[in-house]
């Protein structure tokens, strides 16, 4: 039979219990609760008195429990550590954390990180976080907030959303004195740099070398790099010939570090394009207002179009 809510007058003193219970030692329940040993061993007496039964069988250096003592135990434990999580989970969700990003080396240095000035600007209070990471993973199993995401409409999660599509175009820095060729063949007499882990034939140079509209680009080389990032970084340096992902490059070529060099090619809406990813149904509000950002940012760079000089 329950007791009435009332008579619940002891729950100091079952928190006192459950942490001897816990660690088997009034010494080390007394460090646990920041209380002396002496106070621990009044709670669990007045327990025992209130309950009119012995809990605990004290002997030489030892404690061990009595029947009615485990019965305790096990129910006290129990509905405390419920307790613990439930408060925990709660304390938590009430905490500003910092909302994290996944993306690739690429998309990270070349497109987020511009941006995220402009949007601390705006929302001084959220924290953001990056994980920079060409590896595909589990966004709950990592703690990853959301995620920038490149591939195509049938392999993007129902909830996805589009962010924007990819143009792909030769660029190179201006000092190499390369003019631009709105149609026409393009002669060229620089080395071309290749991102060479790429796995998408539309953004290596194989396909572009066989295009009538491309001079002696055979016979230039090739630079490689594994990285793309490090693709466009060299090509700023004036290193020689990049397929530039406009919409990744758009900085250097706004303030013209790169220069568009033939028109561009689009993959069109079945194509791969960068696609905004969830871990949760319901983000939190912090979450939410960064999704937003983030949407906006795409769209500023939807509508940027560049032309060709």
């Amino acid at each position: 039979m329950s007791i009435p809510l009332v008579q619940l007058a002891f729950l100091d003193q079952i928190k006192g219990f459950v942490a001897v219970g816990r660690r088997m030692s009034i010494t080390h329940a007394a460090a646990d609760l920041c209380l002396t040993q002496s106070a621990v061993s009044r709670q669990i007496l007045t327990l025992e008195q209130h309950l009119g039964v012995k809990l605990l069988a004290r002997g030489h250096r030892s404690i061990a429990f009595t029947a009615d003592g485990e019965r305790l135990f096990r129910s006290a434990d129990a509905a405390i550590r419920q307790l613990q999580d439930i408060m925990g989970d709660i304390s938590n969700s009430t905490q500003s954390r910092a909302v994290t990003i996944s993306a690739s080396i690429g998309v990270t240095g070349l497109w987020l990180l511009p941006r995220l000035n402009a949007f601390q600007k705006l929302h001084p209070g959220i924290d953001i976080r990056l994980s920079a990471s060409n590896r595909v993973g589990d966004l709950n199993k990592e703690g990853i907030d959301l995620a920038i995401r490149y591939t195509n409409a049938k392999l993007a999660p129902g909830n996805a959303v589009r962010l924007f599509e990819e143009s792909i175009a030769p660029v190179a820095h201006p000092s190499l004195a390369i003019k631009p060729k709105k149609s026409g063949k393009l002669t060229v007499k620089w080395p071309l740099l290749e991102f060479e882990e790429s796995q998408k034939s539309w953004l290596s140079w194989h396909d572009w070398l066989d295009r009538e509209d491309m001079q002696n680009a055979k016979t230039q080389g090739i630079l490689r790099f594994n990285q793309y990032d490090q693709v466009i970084q060299a090509a700023v340096a004036g290193q020689g010939i990049a397929l530039g992902r406009l919409e990744l490059i758009q900085n250097p070529l706004d303030d013209g570090r790169l220069v568009q060099l033939m028109p561009a090619r689009t993959q069109g809406q079945a194509g791969h394009a960068y696609w905004l990813l969830q871990a949760q149904e319901t983000p939190g509000a912090e979450c939410q207002q960064v999704m937003h950002w983030l949407t906006d940012e795409a769209s500023k760079t939807r509508e940027w179009i560049l032309p060709v000089n």
